[in-house]
């Protein structure tokens, strides 16, 4: 097999600051090559001067053996190369075939826009994915995972030689993960080259046949992956041991704090459970499933249609996400760029945006110095690693920005926090992080709802599982019961 792509001491600095450090590795016709490393370690970096957005400052990268040097991710795109972004690139307000062929589309002799042969070649690409997606349909509509299956088919569309997936399987189910594992092994027949990059390491033993290992800006390892093992593998990542993947330890059960009877709304179907203090339970499910309409039901950015809430005692009937607060629930969401942060805004003022009154003096000014002795004492507890309070959030790391997330929703000092994906986009040393935090939590006597399609983790950290289908639950376990056989066939029920 010949070399598609192939990087020369690559380098990357940005002021004083050296991202990348001579960086080399090749990528064959036909092979998958996996790139690992923690946030923060280049990744993102060397994808971006691969596709254009970047050039380097020392170095050269090779496209069939020539030296190229793009100047724009369409150059790149015309060559040849695509890439399927973690952060999705989509404009929610155009269609899904629109979106697919923006840039290029289709158009009769005339320049007349041929919609019903976009739609068609659209319909194709989401059957090979096993979608049931109507072209036409707006990608507002579309739930996170079914926006990642229409990013993946949009780069198919292009027919590109070499692919670059970016945490392609963040919002996926395992269902989902294999259909994209199908069209990876199919690519690969086609003599296509694919960079693979993702957090879980079980998808890179299983999928890649190369891999290469970045860690702060150096690369400290490539090879062949039967060659390595994952703990040699989290060793060359993280430049240490990682024991104990999933902290968990199971703590006195505490009061009653949620009951939940016959609840309904859009996407959940007559659901009933009751949650304690000082316990995390694991909700699971396939995409569509229920897990994210259950969370935003219960926060209140979605009205119950039927059903009672109980939080403590209290009948409630949320109407807003500020009467979750108010009733003490915080909600960490799936899409933390979307929904949880505001991206060019300060850490500082990401974290306390919600709860700006408690730093309020009595003429109503903000008291700077509290809100900043606030932020401080959770930027130290959670390890967060920043350039200061002032640093925004777009230019953290995804682990950082995750403990962000969790910082905003716990100022209000909750009990009960629903955490919906906490470890979406997160490499293994900071889900390590997380869930210390969340056994931490566990022990303060918090009540956590953990909304996941990561099995291992449900099962890792949970003391309880319960299972969604179509709306409904399907099965609850106890720490135990609960196996992956189990719960995917309640999953599929």
């Amino acid at each position: 097999m010949s070399d598609l792509l192939q990087l020369e001491a690559v380098s990357k600095s940005f002021s004083a600051v050296t991202v990348l450090d001579r960086v080399s590795f090749s990528l064959k016709q036909g092979s998958v090559l996996a790139l690992a490393g923690e946030n923060g370690a280049g990744k993102s970096t060397l994808m971006k001067i691969i596709t254009g957005l970047y050039s380097c400052d020392g170095g050269q990268v090779l496209y069939r053996g020539q030296p190229v040097s793009f100047t724009s991710p369409r150059q790149a795109m015309d060559a040849g190369i695509a890439i399927i972004h973690q952060e999705l690139n989509l404009l929610p307000n155009l269609t899904v075939s629109e979106n697919i062929f923006l840039g290029r589309e289709i158009r009769n002799r005339w320049g007349l826009l041929q919609s019903a042969q976009m739609e068609q070649a659209t319909a194709k690409l989401l059957r090979d994915l096993k979608q049931d997606i109507e072209p036409d349909r707006l990608v507002t509509s579309l739930s996170l995972a079914q926006q990642q299956m229409v990013e993946i088919a949009k780069s198919l569309s292009l027919d590109a030689e070499v692919i670059i997936m970016d945490e392609p399987t963040d919002a996926l189910s395992d269902v989902e993960t294999q259909v994209l594992f199908e069209v990876v092994l199919s690519l690969k027949k086609q003599g296509k080259g694919l960079i693979f990059i993702s957090h879980r390491l079980d998808e890179i033993f299983e999928l890649c046949d190369q891999l290469a290992i970045l860690r702060d800006g150096q690369m400290v390892h490539v090879g062949p992956t039967d060659e390595i093992d994952e703990a040699q593998l989290i060793r060359h990542m993280v430049g240490r041991e990682l024991s104990e993947r999933y902290p968990y330890a199971a703590v006195p059960r505490g009061e009653l704090c949620l009951r939940v009877e016959e609840l309904s709304a859009p996407g959940v179907d007559k659901i009933s459970f009751e949650a304690y203090a000082g316990e995390v339970i694991g909700f699971s499910g396939l995409i569509g499933a229920g897990r994210t309409e259950l969370a935003r039901v219960l926060y209140g950015l979605v009205p119950q249609t039927s059903g009672r809430v109980e939080i403590k005692g209290q009948d409630v009937r949320l109407k807003s996400p500020e009467e979750g607060v108010a009733a003490g629930i915080g909600y960490v969401s799936e899409d933390r760029k979307g929904e949880g942060l505001i991206q060019m805004h300060s850490l500082k003022h990401n974290m306390t945006l919600g709860t700006l009154r408690r730093f309020a003096t009595r003429s109503g000014f903000l008291d700077q110095r509290r809100e900043r002795q606030e932020v401080g004492r959770f930027v130290e507890l959670f390890s967060i690693r920043a350039k200061g309070q002032e640093m925004s959030v777009e230019q953290m790391s995804g682990g950082n920005q995750q403990k962000v997330s969790l910082a905003k929703s716990l100022m209000a000092e909750p009990g009960i926090l629903i955490l919906d994906e906490p470890t979406r986009g997160v490499d293994v040393g900071a889900k390590r992080e997380i869930y210390a935090l969340i056994q931490s939590l566990k022990e303060q006597g918090l009540c956590i709802l953990l909304m996941s399609s990561d099995l291992p983790e449900v099962l890792g950290i949970s003391d309880r599982v319960m299972v969604l289908s179509r709306g409904c639950l399907s099965a609850s376990f106890s720490r135990d019961e609960a196996d992956q056989e189990k719960i995917m066939c309640a999953a599929v029920a």
